[in-house]
């Protein structure tokens, strides 16, 4: 490690004050920072520089937490309620593991407990196979209008399809309030089909997901081949999804259906080495089935691909092998390979899935290829082509085809989206991204109305058990309906409380009265702010990352085991820790706020010197690791726009990161510096790499 790299980037551990350990983890957060793949020894820090990047935010950007009026109402004792609320909490799990006994059990030591619908609930779930219509109506009936019961509907359909019981399944539909559910939409076109209408079109609309299938959708793919709805194409067309997203139980059903061998289609999907040994074979199915081990051999070798597909193109179609030049297409964009742009060339013609319409755009983009950018979103699905981001690019098309008026059009279609596209398009009109005025605060009566919302204060409950997920969903359930006002109450309540997460998503909301101090709180100021001074770190995109990681959830704990506000993952803060001398640290300390910050900070310091200070690459690196951002950039053989970067990105999960971070840190320095901003500026122009070094 060198020492220009730790030079200015750390602060002193006698900085640190009141190092303890701040709770339990909490159930869910976002994505996680990567740490280092090894940590060598490094010089002694420097003196921290002493000069600020962003002033502290002003006591108006962040109000005052009001005291929340009393939410619980009078009950057991606290020794008694915790008692229950163990008892609730094993009652969940029973019901989660479908132990329909032990649930009755400790349902029936629930008598009065203060959230008696699921209590009802987990009673009446493990049983939902063999409980009576009318044992499920009354349930219903008892609980309308709630997400609980919402939510037994949802469990309800499923049962009932699984059945086809069509008769109750139609009757339940209309009411299922969420109809979030893809194996119940596959369900509802399945009960269509029995009553004889044709649902092909809308099952290819549905159907582009394999690895989501399921009972439902496997079953719907079935009905509609039985019946003729299905063409040889469109089960072709199943079988080549399948293949491009590794789901090997569909590539076999699809094969199957079209008569080819499952187990062929299962070797093609998981070892299509042996797969395409055994030759293309003399069917169109078994010449998909090539074609499909082709594709998945290209995500491990492109060279061994494309001989294999060169040597049997004789015996293939002119479309067959255009299809299989898309598979070996798509795989070299995902490693941003020089060779993807030819590769898809070769693949014209081939009928490309929506996955393919997105990775050739991408290429096109980093090409500077704007007629094949433009040319390949026409031909993207209306729903697809809609999208912000597609919506953009279209129009950054037409403005570099000279059709500016158009462009704008669409430029204007989406600036009042507070997003990363909506920002961009907001900028390419002319205007810079500025905070809009604050509406009105709250009044005593619409705090009032919304503390004593019955909704919310189960939600409230659940927060306090750390059931974050029944807890966020009997809060979205509560602000089904609510006007501007009522929401700017709801996430001011929610600020009350601190629970800061609800308040920025209820916040985001509104479209007529905002208050971005509810979008873009900046909590825990008086440590952040000397924190990220001293290590010369700009506020405004420190937040951005605390934002978009952990939702201010202070004891967030991913699946992987990364922790608290900055979600640091355990051998990361225990690297950081000895780098910047923080003596007696240990992994219980990751959930303190302080410590939390302090080692998130120093870690985002060290990827930004890295990256020679670009917040892109550096914000990359904190989500994907160092390395995927050193290869990233790499590649370049050129400066690149920072928003062709950014949505050039293999990973969905880094892209999307990477797109709300940038946005984020955009919004918080437009609210702290209290003048307009600009995106495009804080993405810049991403260079190939120097003779830096680069962290582990």
């Amino acid at each position: 490690m060198s020492q220009k790299l730790f030079a200015g980037t750390v602060i002193a551990a006698s900085s640190l004050l009141l190092l303890a350990p701040s709770g339990v983890a909490a159930q869910s957060a976002t994505p996680v920072t990567a740490p280092p793949a090894s940590a060598p020894a490094a010089p002694a820090p420097a003196a921290p520089p002493p000069a600020p990047t962003a002033p502290a935010p002003s006591t108006a950007s962040v109000p005052p937490v009001i005291a929340a009026a009393p939410i619980v109402a009078p009950g057991p004792s606290p020794d008694a309620s915790r008692e229950q609320d163990d008892v609730f909490a094993q009652l969940r799990e029973a019901a989660r593991k479908n132990d329909a006994e032990r649930a009755a059990t400790l349902a029936a030591r629930l008598p009065n407990y203060a959230i008696p619908s699921y209590v009802d609930y987990y009673r009446l779930k493990p049983r939902l196979r063999d409980a009576s219509n009318e044992e499920i109506l009354d349930f219903l009936k008892r609980y309308e209008g709630s997400a609980i019961a919402d939510r037994l509907r949802n469990d309800w359909l499923l049962e009932l399809g699984r059945k086809r019981d069509w008769a109750n399944f139609d009757r339940e539909l209309p009411l299922f309030v969420k109809n979030d559910d893809y194996q119940v939409k596959c369900y509802a076109l399945m009960s269509r089909a029995a009553r004889g209408q044709n649902v092909a079109a809308d099952a290819r609309v549905l159907l582009d997901n394999p690895p989501l299938y399921g009972e439902a959708c496997n079953a719907l793919v079935n009905q509609l081949a039985q019946s003729g709805q299905f063409t040889t194409n469109d089960l072709l067309t199943q079988l080549r999804l399948a293949g491009e997203m590794h789901a090997t139980g569909p590539a076999k059903r699809a094969a199957a259906l079209l008569g080819a061998s499952d187990t062929r289609a299962a070797q093609a999907v998981d070892v299509p080495a042996v797969a395409m040994a055994r030759g293309i074979g003399t069917s169109r199915a078994e010449h998909e089935i090539y074609l499909v081990a082709v594709g998945r051999m290209a995500r491990t070798s492109l060279k061994l691909a494309t001989v294999a597909l060169n040597k049997n193109a004789p015996s293939l179609s002119a479309e067959e092998q255009a299809i299989g030049w898309a598979n070996i297409a798509l795989a070299a964009s995902l490693t941003l390979s020089p060779d993807a742009y030819d590769y898809w060339q070769r693949a014209a013609g081939a009928p490309l899935s929506w996955y393919q319409l997105e990775w050739k755009t991408r290429i096109a983009l980093r090409r500077g290829d704007w007629k094949t950018v433009r040319a390949t979103i026409e031909t993207m699905p209306r729903h697809q082509h809609d999208q912000a981001v597609w919506t953009y690019w279209f129009a950054r098309a037409l403005q570099a085809d000279g059709r500016r008026e158009d462009a704008q059009a669409l430029y204007r279609r989406i600036a009042d989206q507070n997003s990363f596209y909506g920002q961009l398009a907001m900028e390419e009109l002319g205007m810079q991204i500025s905070i809009p005025p604050s509406a009105a605060a709250p009044t005593p009566a619409e705090l009032a109305q919304v503390t004593a919302n019955p909704g919310f204060r189960r939600a409230l409950k659940f927060f306090s058990m750390r059931m974050r997920f029944e807890g966020t969903r009997e809060w979205n359930w509560t602000l089904n309906g609510f006007t501007e006002r009522q929401l700017l109450a709801a996430a001011e309540f929610a600020r009350q409380n601190d629970i800061l997460d609800r308040m920025l998503s209820t916040s985001e909301r509104t479209r007529t009265e905002f208050d971005y101090t509810q979008r873009f709180p900046a909590p825990h100021n008086e440590i952040l702010h000397p924190t990220a001074q001293n290590l010369g770190l700009d506020q405004a995109w420190v937040y951005g990352v605390i934002r978009q990681e952990s939702r201010f959830v202070k004891d967030a704990q991913s699946g992987v085991g990364a922790s608290g506000l900055m979600q640091v993952m355990p051998s990361t803060g225990k690297w950081v820790a000895e780098k910047i001398g923080l003596a007696d640290y240990g992994h219980g300390m990751l959930n303190d706020i302080r410590t939390n910050i302090v080692l998130g900070t120093n870690y985002l310091n060290m990827v930004l010197n890295n990256a020679d200070g670009s917040q892109v690459l550096a914000t990359a690196a904190y989500n994907a690791g160092p390395g995927r951002a050193r290869t990233w950039r790499g590649l370049l053989d050129a400066p690149m726009e920072g928003a062709i970067f950014v949505e050039s990105i293999p990973f969905e999960e880094t892209r999307t990161y990477v797109r709300n971070v940038m946005s984020n840190a955009t919004n918080y320095a437009a609210l702290f510096e209290k003048r307009p901003q600009s995106l495009k500026a804080r993405l810049g122009t991403i260079t190939p790499r120097g003779g830096g070094m680069g962290l582990p």
